[in-house]
């Protein structure tokens, strides 16, 4: 698979609740969304501006 894009509904499900629930403390709301899943185009994107703004606080890398 070369996209989120091809993975069965299910597993894109899971991966939500999963980033949803991981860090939740036991008794407590989540503070977090997700507002929509993204394809690797856009998460390519995402990645080079963290790269980006890492380089500017921290210098090369």
């Amino acid at each position: 698979m070369s996209d989120i894009s091809e993975l069965p509904t299910v597993i894109v499900e899971r991966l939500r609740h999963y980033f949803m629930t991981y860090k939740l403390i036991p008794g407590e709301e989540s503070k977090f969304t997700i507002e929509g899943v993204k394809g690797k185009e856009e998460a390519f994107k995402v990645i080079a501006a963290s790269m980006e703004d890492y380089d500017e606080v921290y210098g090369d890398y």
